[in-house]
């Protein structure tokens, strides 16, 4: 955070949590919003230290700060993201009866099981991340998308220099970005790579995530899948690409592709639209609301690894067209995905609590 700008309070009105130590999409939207929402809102974070150098509170000092209201309020809000979080904040407020509302933001895009479920009903207030999330949780307060930090996901002046700056061989690079894992795709995007590249005679691919141990063998059988086809020297796994780094990769890749099998929300595309890459993704997700056929990319279905072959032939057969979609896809995310977009739809709902007082 820019400590010159923003700081966090000794006295919040509202705590933000992220308790799980394991740097995920949740994480990443949180440490994007912190920064902001503290120049809106007297802010606390309780977590562990997020990748932007933000030192959090500890549960109990969240509890121990929250037994008196804060200046100027008749309570605190907590706002929170995870089942552990709704179940600790419903504690602090129904059986330590501290002065606190709870806000819980909901992306996924399919029926929550019962405990969820009656977590969630105990809310003060739901924010769900797309109208599909909205409508498998019946007391969504508002709908308020994801946003992207389009001062950090910015294009790089020329993507083709900036791809030879990476290093790897080939005129131009097609990403993906994510776990290294079945349900992210990572097979998917192997196969249709390894069927596109031979006429793709520029392109180099990168596969850019983390795979846990429990996956090494899944990307251990891609990589020798890769080998097999004879394009070891033209598909790479980067492993975990530091975040403070990921944004480089995006200004690098002229197309990204999104192909998981299932997605909540979904932020890499969003990302690195606003870095101006073109996008190929599937359906699911909020994927249909960014990548527009013909105007920002192109969508596939879920798991076909050749209709996102021929997606890619379609849109990297004009490299200028490549280009413009991946300007139209900045402009996308300008207009309806920023960062500040998400600040200020976050922000409605606690104020609508604050009035309620």
């Amino acid at each position: 955070m820019n400590k010159d700008t923003a700081a966090l309070s000794s006295d919040p009105e509202v705590i933000v949590f992220n308790l799980k130590k394991r740097y995920t999409g949740v994480s990443a939207t949180i440490n994007a919003l912190v920064p902001l929402q503290a120049l809106q809102w007297r802010l606390g974070f309780c977590g562990n230290r997020m990748s932007n150098g933000i030192e959090g509170m500890g549960l109990w000092q969240a509890i121990r700060l929250s037994r008196h209201a804060p200046s100027g309020r008749a309570f605190r809000i907590w706002h929170v993201r995870r089942d552990p979080e709704m179940m600790a904040a419903i504690f602090a407020r129904d059986v330590l009866r501290l002065p606190i509302k709870l806000v819980f933001t909901s992306a996924a895009q399919h029926l929550h099981g019962a405990f969820p479920r009656w977590l969630i009903s105990k809310m003060d207030a739901v924010i769900s991340t797309t109208s599909l999330a909205a409508s498998f949780v019946p007391n969504t307060t508002a709908v308020v998308p994801h946003g992207i930090d389009l001062s950090r996901f910015s294009p790089a002046a020329d993507k083709l220099s900036a791809w030879k700056e990476s290093g790897l061989p080939g005129e131009y690079g097609i990403g993906v970005f994510g776990r290294v894992r079945p349900d992210k795709g990572t097979d998917v995007f192997v196969d249709a790579m390894i069927e596109v590249l031979p006429r793709l005679p520029g392109a180099t691919a990168v596969i850019a995530g983390l795979a846990q141990a429990r996956h090494q063998a899944y990307q251990e059988a891609l990589k020798a899948k890769i080998e097999a086809a004879g394009l070891s020297e033209r598909m790479f796994f980067l492993g975990e690409v530091p975040a403070g780094q990921v944004h480089l990769w995006y200004q690098r890749c002229l197309v990204c592709v999104a192909c998981p099998r299932y997605e909540p929300f979904g932020l890499t595309p969003f990302e690195a639209a606003g870095t101006e890459c073109a996008l190929v993704c599937s359906r699911t997700g909020a994927f249909d609301q960014l990548s527009i056929p013909g105007l920002t990319g192109e969508m596939v279905d879920t798991g076909d690894a050749r209709g996102l072959a021929q997606a890619l032939e379609r849109i990297l057969s004009d490299r200028e067209q490549a280009r413009r979609m991946g300007k139209a896809a900045r402009q996308r995310v300008l207009d309806q995905f920023s960062l500040a977009r998400e600040a200020e739809g976050i922000g409605r709902v606690y104020a609508q609590l604050f009035a309620q007082s």
